[in-house]
């Protein structure tokens, strides 16, 4: 599948970007990582990512983008504008449900209140692009093929941006399922801080769940670019959550017809059915569901029954697009399933490996670290496929110019490396070197999780294949 993955400011120079960074940098021994430095980083990557009004100076570069957009708000999908919902539904409700399960990891990192400003933004676009009157979802705002002949920033954009609908006429169960569980998370996390927000929250879950309900189907207006082979998993995840929400067992029924138990292939933007599976364990405690959490690991992790290649230096590696997210992915959800009591030791000290990865465990010579984390140590990623940080105000940019990008995109994780561990820091390379909205949220869960840990004193220990040194 073809997945480009997918103001004027004066410029922070590097050497003084890299200085502020080494503030509370990881120490120097072998190995060491400081998770909430990198958790903090990931929450500003997500601010780099808002389309609309912005009134901060979070990110000094970004400006006011897309203020005439069908829905105004929201998130860009990747390197690109384009706004498509079912991506950033599933990378809101990682984040929300990381929020949710790990909320002394945000603490312990100093970004709660960070955490709670970043995840607002898509849970107001969504509260937007549900239509209740007329019962109708913004699905997608920015035609994908025109978005993608644009190299420039955001607040430059002059093209015409179509949008695409959910509507009775149009099915997409997906779409809206996984936008009701984020709304419906969203309220779980925002009723004790902020209850009529929260309310707001549920109040647009429950109708976009049964409006979902009752137009089940695959959306297929992103074709090309996101077309998801399943619906049921999205709903599942959107009935756990109202059932949560309001004790309902009507939506815990729902979910019982929802969920399968196959072994799902990866947790990802598309397939959530391991997550479905985990928090129908948590429900039910039927030992089905726990029976498919386990054999997903199974296959997953190094021994007799692995199904997945290895990189060299250990990275769980399912597929060339967005190996990094596909490995920090199913390291979140097997820190959750360690929570609920399975397997806690061996799925922990497994999803610490991967992300140790990720902040620099990479190199087979142990000299110095690679993060595929941007502004995480001294040495990361510098030419992502990223139009924004790329360009700068008043002046012309193509994906072919030369040097680094001139805005650093703090926080951003890259696709990652090919399967003996080589990665290239290319902007043309949009396999490898592209950031994405969803190639951050099951990193930044697990941070918050393995801090959670580091709270409680049962960080495991680790053995990666290739500590650097820092």
């Amino acid at each position: 599948m073809f997945r480009e993955r997918k103001t004027s400011q004066k410029m922070t120079p590097l050497y003084l970007v890299s200085a502020l960074l080494l503030v509370g940098a990881p120490c120097l021994v072998l190995g060491a990582k400081n998770y909430g430095q990198a958790l903090g980083l990931s929450i500003k990557f997500y601010e780099a990512q808002r389309s609309g009004p912005i009134n901060d100076n979070i990110v000094p570069w970004r400006g006011n983008s897309a203020m005439s957009d069908c829905t105004v708000g929201g998130w860009y999908d990747a390197g690109d504008h384009v706004k498509f919902g079912l991506p950033m539904a599933a990378t809101t409700h990682i984040l929300l449900w990381s929020l949710y399960r790990f909320k002394d990891g945000y603490v312990r990192a100093n970004q709660l209140n960070q955490m709670y400003h970043m995840i607002k933004t898509p849970l107001n676009y969504f509260m937007s692009a549900w239509d209740e009157q007329h019962h109708r979802l913004t699905a997608q705002v920015g035609d994908g093929g025109t978005d993608h002949n644009y190299w420039g920033r955001p607040e430059d954009m002059k093209m015409s941006r179509p949008c695409k609908y959910v509507d009775s006429n149009h099915v997409g169960s997906d779409v809206a399922g996984e936008t009701a569980a984020s709304l419906a998370l969203g309220y779980l996390t925002f009723k004790d801080k902020d209850h009529t927000y929260a309310t707001r929250l549920l109040a647009k879950a429950k109708t976009l769940y049964t409006f979902a309900k009752a137009h089940p189907g695959v959306f297929t207006g992103s074709a090309g670019f996101y077309q998801s082979g399943n619906w049921k998993d999205e709903m599942c995840l959107a009935a756990v959550w109202l059932k949560r929400a309001t004790g309902s067992n009507s939506y815990l029924n729902d979910a019982k017809n929802y969920v399968e138990t196959n072994w799902a292939w990866a947790e990802g933007w598309d397939d959530k059915m391991l997550a479905c599976q985990l928090l129908m364990y948590e429900e039910t405690k039927e030992s089905k569901y726990k029976d498919a959490v386990v054999g997903f690991f199974r296959g997953w992790l190094p021994g007799s029954g692995s199904q997945l290649k290895y990189t060299p230096c250990g990275l769980a590696w399912r597929d060339m697009w967005g190996a990094n997210r596909y490995a920090a992915d199913a390291a979140f959800i097997a820190l959750v399933a360690a929570e609920d009591g399975i397997n806690s030791a061996t799925y922990r000290k497994w999803a610490a490996e991967q992300i140790n990865y990720i902040l620099g465990d990479n190199h087979h010579d142990s000299k110095g670290c690679f993060s595929f984390e941007i502004g995480y140590g001294s040495s990361f990623p510098r030419k992502p496929h990223h139009r924004g940080s790329s360009c700068v105000a008043n002046k012309p940019c193509s994906i072919g110019d030369a040097g680094n990008n001139p805005h650093v995109l703090l926080g951003a994780v890259v696709g990652g490396p090919n399967a003996d561990d080589s990665y290239t820091d290319t902007r043309g390379d949009y396999v490898h070197n592209e950031v994405a909205t969803d190639y951050n949220c099951g990193f930044q869960g697990s941070l918050a999780g393995i801090l959670h840990l580091q709270q409680h004193h049962t960080m495991p220990s680790t053995n990666n294949k290739c500590p650097c040194r820092h």
